[in-house]
């Protein structure tokens, strides 16, 4: 990956979008640009689970813009990520290829516990070093992130499905506001903590901050209001509480500091924070400057710093799973070499560095059961919380892992490209050949690719002196066949028929 004086980080949040941009020099980053959308696509997430049409386009015209700001930028240097609305939408899929369109960069969506971690890697930059623990809390459009860590390492990571936009459509609809409503929400949020709030109240860490919009607008508002010095309490909350029950409707709410867009959320973010602050046992929460935005910003450097995140999450992996370490470096030697061969000018940074997380992690089912230990893995992959990566990411994984022996029969959908193809035959071809476990010399091995043919020429002499791998290839050679994909390795027939026991009468 080439070295970057400017990154880019975008989220798309569900109540709002942002984008910053900024210098790297050495270790660190200097902010040039940010931009910031109210786009509420949250507020577009029906019953049904789907983003309605004029979300999406709200969505995409805001994207647009940040699209003309970063044009001429880099692949590497741009990271977009989508959180809570683009992980539960039922129709993410064609709307991320349509805003990955208007944005001209792809867009990730990440699991709640990556998100939280991006939170609190951009929190903790922005506050002094210390040795004690720290609380973050940061209440987003559709969820809320809550975290344990100490320095710059969380130590525990909680996504829970409750944020302003959702809970202010879900009872303070139409903006009234009544004491009832404010309790279902309080109850409804004091649920969805109960599962964690054990290992989150006071006597866990020693102090507490939060982040996010939401909580920086109630700090503010409540600061200038004489409530509280810039601190949140929960006496300030529910002084503000009482005085938004007063109003009756959000439309007549006026408070210093309250900004337009932030109003129609307002009382959803409070009913949450206030949940927070008395389950968690929190006397003071501390509004932090930095968020997700800053977090990717650094989870990028440290990528570009050969300090990333993924690999870090990779290796801990084999720990957990007892993977063979000197297999997995010969599998992932082999394909790399394999698929450098077979792409050619075409072969993708981005696509070997997955290709070897696969090799390195294709084993991890095996402590599970030997038998179909490929679908065990791909299992663990899919659903596992893994740090630094993004849904897709995983997915691609589960997918190369899923179909690196036995049938490709559940791999035919998910392979219509070639390069697909190609990173899987690399992955299949590397897991055959190393079957030995052990070191050895693989002769001279010529290889073309032509459209849909592959041709694999190996050494006749080494087919003949090795005939179980002989004999898996043509096994390899027939299961490409029936994806329509032909495979030709010249003599394999011949030296596999010869090799086979006469029949006799």
């Amino acid at each position: 990956m080439a070295d970057q004086s400017t990154i880019v980080a975008v989220d798309l949040g569900s109540n709002s979008f942002h984008c910053q941009i900024a210098r790297v020099a050495g270790d660190q980053f200097f902010p040039l640009d940010s931009l910031r959308e109210p786009v509420r696509l949250g507020a577009g997430l029906g019953k049904d689970k789907k983003l309605d049409d004029e979300s999406q386009e709200r969505a995409l015209a805001c994207l647009a813009r940040f699209g003309e700001r970063l044009r001429g930028l880099d692949r590497h240097a741009v990271r977009a990520i989508g959180t809570n609305t683009l992980r539960v939408a039922k129709n993410a899929k064609p709307f991320l290829k349509r805003a990955r369109a208007a944005l001209g960069f792809p867009i990730e969506v990440v699991a709640g516990r990556e998100e939280a971690r991006l939170i609190y890697l951009g929190v903790a930059h922005s506050l002094p070093v210390t040795r004690e623990k720290r609380l973050v809390v940061d209440i987003g459009g559709g969820s809320t992130e809550c975290i344990i860590g100490k320095g710059y390492k969380p130590l525990r990571l909680e996504s829970l499905f409750m944020g302003c936009v959702s809970y202010s459509l879900r009872y303070f609809r139409d903006g009234r506001i009544t004491k009832s409503a404010f309790k279902q929400a309080g109850l409804a949020a004091r649920a969805e903590l109960l599962p964690i709030v054990g290992n989150y109240t006071r006597g866990n860490w020693q102090h507490a901050v939060g982040s996010s919009g939401t909580i920086r607008a109630i700090a503010e508002i409540l600061q200038l209001s004489g409530y509280t010095d810039g601190s949140i309490t929960l006496e300030g909350v529910e002084r503000l509480r009482t005085q938004l029950i007063k109003s009756g409707d959000i439309a007549r709410v006026e408070l210093p500091g309250l900004r337009p867009d932030r109003q129609p959320v307002l009382a959803g973010g409070l009913a949450i924070l206030h949940a927070v602050l008395d389950e968690m046992k929190i006397d003071m929460l501390v509004p932090a400057t930095g968020a997700m935005r800053q977090g990717i910003l650094y989870d990028m450097l440290g990528r570009f710093q050969h300090q990333d995140m993924r690999d870090v999450t990779v290796a801990q992996f084999m720990r957990r799973y007892h993977v063979d370490t000197q297999q997995a470096r010969r599998v992932a030697a082999c394909a790399a070499a394999l698929y450098e061969k077979l792409a050619g000018n075409t072969a993708d940074d981005d696509v070997l560095q997955c290709l070897g997380w696969a090799a390195r992690l294709h084993e991890i089912g095996i402590p599970v059961a030997y038998s179909g230990y490929h679908k065990h893995s791909a299992y663990i992959l899919s659903n596992a919380d893994m740090p630094g990566f993004s849904r897709e990411e995983q997915e691609r994984l589960a997918l190369l892992v899923l179909s690196h022996r036995r049938s490709l029969r559940k791999s035919r959908e998910t392979l219509p490209d070639d390069d697909d193809r190609l990173v899987v035959l690399a992955l299949r071809l590397a897991v055959l050949l190393c079957r030995a476990r052990r070191d050895v010399r693989f002769p001279p091995l010529d290889i073309k690719v032509q459209s849909e043919r592959i041709r694999l020429a190996f050494d006749p002499a080494w087919l003949e002196a090795n005939p179980l791998t002989a004999t898996a290839l043509r096994e390899e050679v027939e299961e490409w066949a029936r994806l329509g994909q032909e495979l030709k390795i010249p003599g394999l027939d011949e030296i596999v028929l010869a090799q086979e026991p006469a029949l006799t009468e």
